[in-house]
Parts: C-alpha cells; sequence; structure tokens
C-alpha cells in the first residue's frame, strides 16, 4: 500500500519546529553554561551553533526538494552509498537517535508534570517513569488514528510551544530581577576547548530538522514544500532559541543557568512566582509531548522505506489505506521507546550517546547532496527545485563541523561513544541477518 500525500506546508512547517523544539532547549542550556563558563562563550555556543544548523537545514532542503521519497532519511544513502551503511546508520537513528533521544524528553517532560499531578509528593524515579510510560501511550493512540490526526495535534502543540516560550521570555525581559552573585564563571580551560564542549548539547538542541525528508510522500507538491518547511521551520526556531536564552541568562545570569536542572522552571519561578513555575511546567510537558508526537510521525516512515529495501520485513511497510498509518511500525517504535525509558535514566548519558551518533549520520547523510548532484548531471535532469547557496561549500562547512565535534564527543566523553561506535558496528550483522529474513518472506525485487 503507497502512501498519499496529505500533509500542507503549514503542517511540515509546524513538523520541523517539533523536530528541533523539543526538550533540549529547556535543559541543555544547564550543560551549555557549565561547559562555557562565561557570557560571551555561552552567546557563542548559542549563536554559532544556530548559524552552522542552518547552514545544515539549507543542505537538507535541497535534499528534501531532490528526493522527494517516503523514509528520505533512508533511502538517501541507500540509493547513494549502498543498503549496507543505509541501515546501518538508521539501524543507530531509529533506535538510538529517537528510540533513548524520545525517551530522554518523555523522562524530561515527566519530571515537570509530575509535581503538578502529585503537589507535594517527591518526583521519585519510579514516579517519573511511569508518567513518562504513560504519555508515550496516549500519544500512541493519537497517531494509530491517522497521520491527519498526528498531524493536527502536532499543529496545537507546536504553536503552543513557540507562544508558551514567547510568554516566558516577556516575563524575563519585562522582570526586574536580575542575577545575583559573579557573572561568570571561573575558565579552567582553554576558550576554545570550553566552546568544543558546550557544541555538543547546543547541536543536540538544534538538531531534529533533518527528520523532515522523511515526509517526502506526505507533503503536498513535496518538491517545493518540504524545502520552505525546513527554511522556515528552521528561522522560527532560531528566533526561539535566541531570545530565550537571552532570557535566560537576563534572569539567572551564567552560574544560575549552570546550577539550575530546570532552568526554564527557575526562570518562571523568579519572574512569576509559583504560578508561573506551574503554568511553564505544563508548557514544557506540552512541547515534550509535541517532539514526542513527530518522532511516532516519522520514524515508522523510515521502516516504510527500509522495508521497500528489504531490509526490513514486508510487514513495516504495510499502510492502513484511510489511516494512512503504519500500525505495525508505530507499535514496534513505541516499544522501542518504552524500553529505553527503563533502561537509560540519566539525561546527560542519553545526549552523549545521540551526540556522537547523531553528528556523524548528519555528516554523512548531507554529503548526499553531493552525490545527487552529480547523478542529475550525468544523466542530464533538468532540476529547477531549491538549491543550497555558495555550493559546495555550506555543505562542506557543515559536514567539517559535524565530525569535529563527534571528536569531541571522542576526546570528552569516550566511553560513550565507543558504546556508540560499537552498537553502529552491530548494525551490519544485523543489515545480513534482516536482508536475508526480508527476502526469505518477499520474493519480489526491491524497491528503486
Amino acid at each position: 500500500m503507497s502512501i498519499k500525500a496529505k500533509l500542507t506546508t503549514f503542517d511540515a512547517t509546524m513538523i520541523v519546529v517539533s523536530l528541533i523544539i523539543g526538550i533540549g532547549i529547556f535543559r541543555t542550556p544547564a550543560m551549555v553554561a557549565a561547559a562555557a563558563k562565561t557570557p560571551t562563550l555561552f552567546y557563542a555556543a548559542w549563536g554559532l551553533g544556530g548559524l552552522v544548523s542552518l547552514i545544515g537545514a539549507l543542505t537538507f532542503a535541497e535534499i528534501g526538494g531532490r528526493f522527494a521519497k517516503p523514509g528520505s532519511y533512508y533511502k538517501v544513502v541507500a540509493e547513494s552509498y549502498g543498503s549496507g551503511l543505509a541501515f546501518m546508520l538508521n539501524w543507530t537513528n531509529v533506535v538510538i537517535l529517537n528510540g533513548a533521544g524520545a525517551a530522554g524528553v518523555a523522562l524530561i517532560g515527566a519530571e515537570y508534570l509530575t509535581p503538578v499531578l502529585f503537589p507535594g509528593a517527591a518526583p521519585t524515579v519510579l514516579r517519573v517513569e511511569i508518567t513518562a510510560v504513560a504519555l508515550i501511550l496516549g500519544l500512541l493512540a493519537i497517531n494509530y488514528l491517522g497521520i491527519k490526526t498526528g498531524a493536527w495535534a502536532q499543529n496545537v502543540l507546536s504553536v503552543l510551544k513557540v507562544a508558551m516560550i514567547g510568554v516566558l521570555a516577556a516575563a524575563a525581559f519585562l522582570s526586574q530581577k536580575v542575577p545575583e552573585g559573579p557573572s561568570a564563571l571561573p575558565l579552567d580551560r582553554p576558550w576554545f576547548f570550553a566552546l568544543g564542549v558546550a557544541f555538543i548539547y547546543v547541536f543536540y538542541a538544534y538538531g531534529g530538522y533533518q527528520n523532515t525528508i522523511n515526509f517526502g510522500a506526505d507533503v503536498r507538491d513535496a518538491r517545493r514544500n518540504v524545502p520552505r518547511a525546513v527554511f522556515f521551520g528552521i528561522l522560527v526556531v532560531l528566533a526561539c532559541y535566541l531570545t530565550i536564552n537571552a532570557a535566560y541568562v537576563k534572569v539567572l545570569g551564567v552560574p544560575g543557568i549552570a546550577a539550575a536542572k530546570l532552568v526554564a522552571a527557575e526562570t518562571a519561578r523568579a519572574t512569576l512566582g509559583g504560578t508561573g513555575h506551574l503554568v511553564v511546567s505544563l508548557a514544557i510537558f506540552l512541547s515534550a509531548m509535541g517532539f514526542l508526537n513527530v518522532t511516532l510521525m516519522q520514524i515508522p516512515r523510515v521502516y516504510y522505506s527500509m522495508a521497500e529495501d528489504r531490509t526490513l520485513p514486508a510487514v513495516f511497510r504495510k499502510v492502513n489505506s484511510r489511516t494512512q498509518t503504519q500500525e505495525f511500525g508505530l507499535l514496534f517504535l513505541g516499544a522501542i521507546i518504552l524500553v529505553s525509558i527503563f533502561l537509560l535514566r540519566q539525561f546527560e548519558n542519553i545526549v552523549n550517546y545521540v551526540m556522537f551518533l547523531d553528528t556523524i549520520t548528519l555528516a554523512i547523510v548531507s554529503s548526499s547532496v553531493f552525490v545527487l548532484r552529480r547523478k542529475a548531471r550525468v544523466a542530464g535532469e533538468a532540476y529547477d527545485g531549491y538549491r543550497v547557496p555558495l555550493y559546495p561549500v555550506l555543505p562542506l562547512v557543515f559536514i567539517a563541523v559535524m565530525l569535529a565535534v563527534a571528536g569531541n564527543v571522542l576526546a570528552t566523553q569516550t566511553r560513550e561513544a565507543l558504546y556508540g561506535a560499537v552498537f553502529f558496528a552491530v548494525g551490519f550483522p544485523v543489515f545480513l541477518l534482516m536482508r536475508r529474513v526480508s527476502r526469505r518472506g518477499d520474493d519480489g525485487p526491491p524497491a528503486a
């Protein structure tokens, strides 16, 4: 069963916003501040990180325009570099990056929601985990109803999260509250090393836009509208991130941000009192819901592409003709996230596992723009869609930065990075096994 295009440009733009603005901007500023130490390096990390992410978004906008197919994050690598590498990258993508990453977001959303549900009670690990499980089950039910139902929920959640970021920032700038104590922490390492460590967490917060290309078959006139959605979506996110981080510094200062586990809630408490803390906690919970919802929407499309290529069993490409839901794939992804909730309890560890794999994957997938252009030139194909400006300089800059961040993770969190590398390598024997199993159950040729 093929996938039918049902999503509008606005739907796709809101998908980009929620793919990026999950929970990271409410949690990772503390890690960035702890690494950067000074306001100058803190702002530099977010500003330069935003610029590099914009370059990456422009690169993926061209990939999405040239390659408007379902699950393109797999398919474009398979056609550029072979199914083996595509499987290994997406094996890490769909299990670690989105399983563990979504689990981390669910846990943080539950951390904010648990005190609201159980006022006066300590947010124990078990209570937070149970709340996170309930969130995932609720979103699974919504997405099981269909792609348009999931998109409608996505639009509401995306608009709400952007509005609440604006409310929190406005409250901070209008407040008379100023940080107490020193404006910076002692810089105990060279500034460039501190900035490099800060980038690890900044790029975690900015990541996600690349997955928009997985909706190539869902978006109407995808060749034109996917690039537009990526461009407008990343601009919205840049405005939100730079504004809210300036608000955090204005109220808490860099030392205060570094010491605050839940920085958005601390900012709200300082500017709006107890009521503000409650409101922002609910808003952050809804932001987490938005990210989790879009994850449940897009990852099954990767399963679809992998099943078309016969690197997953055919059951993964089954689509309900009425709802456009991949029911088996959706439930499979939900199971991965639920298991990850109980296996990975520390958000910082999840970030370290994710970033080493994610930056390498981003570098490889973004490099496919060179292959796509070369193939089009050799075949004499005309392409009148979006092209990344200053080609090939901008894609090369993006790839170089991603590899540098991966090297930084390897140098500073060696154990976690090596675990990620081992998991990536395990993907090859799994690929051989899945290809054998899938071909045994499907005698037809793989999709082109």
